[in-house]
């Protein structure tokens, strides 16, 4: 559901995607979890006209206006004029929030550990705790949408730790909507943020005062956007309120119909940890190139522990997300569902390993290696070596998305490194030489 979260983990969900090269689009589309990413060809930090002191300053004086002007897009989605002339009254904007929507934090810990870091023996209690007090809950919810209940705690407990208040965010999000709405350079995204949160609080699903989130407008405990919530949110305690703030019936449904939309097939996981034989093609590490678990399996992959494969017909492609050195995974369409709801893997990843451990699994077999990520500029520099030696990388932004990993995996081939396409320390130093 394309959310944002609040507080820190908001810019580590964004940070996550910028440093692993997610698939931002694909966050506009779904209008998904976190912070709304940039488009693939976002213009580099600072430079975005209407992120100029001057513009910032002509929007913040013109902000009543902005607001005012907004009322006929309110009014075509079914707003009174009541109740918008109410709420927007005596509105003024957080200008705090141009210093989170201009800022890109630098992070410095590999992908491994921050899917430990959010996988903690505390949310895993936390986890197991939530599903004992609330098992009829999730009994019919899953029943209704046919989406397995530990990968909505999972959920639950990642965006908001199983809705603590610090979890959930403390902003106004009909102040921060309309801040974005009407200054910075995401105003196009916004306005239907800002539009949908008067929809929302004009209908009385959720009252104004516990209509509090993130600084880009995610609320209650699963970090519902205001869109998202428009797709996605269902009345499932029967009172006439979609209410994902206040109502946990209503939170666990409306999160499970996301997924349910979003593509989840009950019954079946997110994928499998496999190990990968000796001498193993690492050609076949592509996102494009799904093949049964069957086909897998005759290339020499294996579960730990040599488990079978439960369906040996479900599809799904090969995922090394820290190289050949740490685990290795077979994604399989659940997978792609909870990328829908975020698109980081490391977000994903953290996902399916909260909830198997909630249903009673354990550890990952691989451990992760021990080497750190590449700073932000030690990416931009790795494009920019890549661009020397003739390959298409896209911009130069230090997002390692598909092209960048493609080169990579040429370059290694082309001078005896494993070739699987993790852009890591060793990359670059091969790289400088």
């Amino acid at each position: 559901m394309a959310h944002e979260t609040s507080g820190g983990f908001a810019a580590l969900a964004f940070g996550l995607m910028v440093a692993m090269g997610a698939a931002q689009a694909q966050a506009q589309v779904t209008g998904s979890i976190f912070d709304p990413p940039d488009p693939p060809a976002a213009a580099p930090r600072n430079s975005h006209p209407l992120m100029a002191p001057q513009a910032i300053a002509a929007a913040e004086a013109n902000f009543g206006a902005c607001v005012a002007n907004m009322w006929p897009l309110a009014q075509a989605k079914g707003v009174s004029r009541r109740g918008f002339e109410h709420y927007t009254a005596g509105l003024e904007p957080d200008m705090k929030i141009m210093d989170f929507l201009d800022s890109q934090p630098e992070f410095s810990k590999p992908l491994g550990e921050y899917v430990d870091m959010l996988v903690s023996e505390r949310r895993v209690a936390g986890g197991r705790e939530v599903l004992a007090r609330y098992k009829p809950i999730f009994d019919a919810v899953e029943r209704k949408y046919g989406v397995d209940r530990y990968v909505i705690a999972a959920i639950w407990g990642i965006e908001s730790n199983y809705g603590s208040p610090s979890g959930m965010g403390s902003r106004s999000v009909l102040r921060s909507t309309a801040t974005l709405a009407c200054i910075g350079r995401r105003q196009d995204y916004f306005r239907d943020e800002f539009v949908a949160t008067l929809q929302i609080l004009d209908k009385g699903d959720v009252p104004a005062e516990h209509m509090k989130g993130s600084w880009a407008g995610a609320f209650g405990p699963t970090q519902f956007m205001p869109t998202s919530f428009q797709r996605f949110a269902v009345d499932f305690d029967g009172d006439g309120k979609r209410n994902v703030v206040d109502s946990v019936p209503d939170v666990i449904a409306s999160t499970a119909n996301n997924l349910k939309i979003d593509g989840w097939e009950f019954g079946k996981t997110w994928g499998y940890e496999v190990q990968l034989p000796a001498n193993f093609d690492y050609r076949h590490v592509d996102r494009s190139k799904r093949y049964t678990l069957a086909q897998w399996a005759s290339l020499g992959i294996r579960r730990p522990g040599a488990k079978a494969f439960p369906r040996p017909n479900d599809t799904a492609f090969l995922l090394l997300p820290a190289g050949s050195n740490g685990p290795a995974f077979l994604m399989l369409p659940n997978f792609s569902a909870i990328l829908k709801y975020n698109p980081a893997d490391a977000y994903a990843l953290a996902i399916g390993h909260l909830s198997d451990r909630l249903r009673g699994g354990g550890d990952f077999a691989q451990a992760w290696p021990k080497e750190r990520a590449l700073s932000r500029s030690e990416r931009v520099e790795m494009q920019t070596l890549l661009i020397r030696q003739g390959y298409d990388v896209g911009s130069v932004d230090g997002i390692l998305g598909q092209k960048t990993r493609s080169a990579v995996q040429d370059f290694q081939m082309r001078t005896g490194m494993v070739p699987d396409g993790y852009p890591n320390v060793a990359v670059l130093q091969k790289l400088r030489n």
